[in-house]
């Protein structure tokens, strides 16, 4: 009867959680939700939502939860729905379902027509989704890779994406050289001049680049996100914190940007609206630790550092194993010269990560400052040896006797 009860009360906070909200502020909930292996409170606030069967994205992220919670004909119901509403949409979805259902042909016939559609996901999208791993060793699935599904640019493009994530860059850069040659004027040969820009480090360059690609398309999502990310490499925090408004205005499903512009608006000076995107994303994450942090970071550059040390606090209950947690909060007791309480949590991250030169300099410091001169010294030595520059000073200083 307990249990009983508690459930219910929870379904009736959650609907009541939803009226007000806006269709993209649950889209974010519910995708929160489903990261966060809460599947049936996502088909709650979603199926609670007014207007909820008429919106195509949110009956593919009900399908999502619905397959997450094991429900799968009520996630093809919803998919299904959902390509009735905006054709196509659903299609990944169901080829999903399917696979997880241990269902080939089923599967690939809707990978197929996924494929033919505006929503087509790259290939390694496709190949790193778990939802296929029950028929990916099936001859059903090696044939359907045999047709290029892909155009040869696109596939150039995948491959100097993967050499630049793994440090290759003299290998995108071979591939970049091929892509200029067979294709140029092709839109894609300038995406991956951008990316070749920025992996260079060469960021205004690649502002500009991708700048002309939006001028033609200017709702296009990957463009918009790598601008944004050569914006901020350029140290141009307004035009980033801009691109980022653009995406957010977009409702792209990803809370994430809420984060970028807040560190965008916090480079700016904006802090008041840095805090009320970190504030709107802590509601759909409340214990997330980059939150957390830049929260606590933003307070304290609005010189509110008691309200920074409760979001480092939390941080540091909520993850009592990570470092920069620790660090986090080491600084702010830093910046108040509360140098025991620094140096005990620059002794904790410490022993959580021993190679980090800065909490060995941040905590020297510290110790220089509590009289232990000696302590302080030993933490100096350490630092350099690991390749901080700023212990010289203090090694010259303090430590030459």
């Amino acid at each position: 009867m307990i249990r009983k009860a508690l459930l219910s009360l929870t379904v009736i906070l959650l609907t009541l959680t939803v009226t007000g909200q806006s269709a993209y502020d649950i889209l974010l909930k519910a995708k929160a939700m489903i990261s966060e292996a809460k599947p049936e409170q996502a088909v709650t606030i979603l199926s609670g939502f007014p207007g909820f069967a008429s919106d195509s994205r949110m009956l593919n992220v009900m399908g999502e939860a619905q397959l997450s919670a094991g429900d799968i004909r009520g996630a093809i119901a919803s998919y299904n729905d959902a390509n009735r509403i905006t054709a196509g949409s659903g299609e990944y979805g169901l080829a999903r379902v399917y696979a997880r259902a241990g269902d080939p042909a089923t599967a690939l016939y809707h990978l197929e027509r996924s494929m033919r559609s505006k929503f087509r996901k790259s290939e390694k999208e496709v190949m790193l989704d778990p939802a296929f791993e029950k028929i990916e060793n099936r001859p059903e699935w090696r044939q359907f890779w045999k047709t290029e599904w892909y155009t040869l640019p696109e596939m150039k493009i995948q491959e100097i994406e993967f050499y630049i994530k793994a440090g290759r860059t003299t290998e995108a850069g071979k591939q970049m050289a091929d892509l200029e040659r067979d294709y140029s004027g092709h839109e894609t040969v300038l995406y991956g001049r951008a990316l070749i820009e920025m992996a260079s480090g060469r960021f205004s360059d690649a502002v500009a680049s991708l700048s002309g690609l939006i001028a033609t398309e200017p709702a296009n999502e990957k463009y918009l996100r790598a601008l944004a990310e050569a914006q901020t490499g350029a140290s141009n925090h307004a035009a980033a914190s801009s691109t980022y408004s653009k995406l957010i205005e977009m409702e792209v499903p990803d809370a994430g940007l809420l984060l970028l512009r807040a560190s965008a608006y916090r480079m700016t000076g904006e802090r008041q609206k840095a805090m009320a995107d970190i504030e709107r994303y802590l509601s759909i994450y409340p214990g997330s630790k980059k939150g957390l942090s830049l929260a606590g970071k933003t307070e304290s550059t609005l010189g509110n550092n008691l309200k920074a040390l409760e979001y480092f606090s939390e941080n540091v209950k909520l993850h009592p194993n990570d470092p920069e947690c620790y660090i986090d909060r080491a600084d702010a007791y830093f910046l108040s010269r509360s140098w025991q309480w620094a140096i005990n949590d620059y002794s904790m991250s410490l022993d959580l990560r021993p190679d980090n030169p800065e909490a060995w300099l941040g905590k020297g410091i510290s110790l220089l400052n509590s009289g232990r001169k000696d302590d302080a010294c030993h933490d100096f030595r350490k630092a350099f040896s690991m390749g901080n520059r700023k212990a010289v000073e203090y090694l010259g200083k303090y430590c030459m006797e």
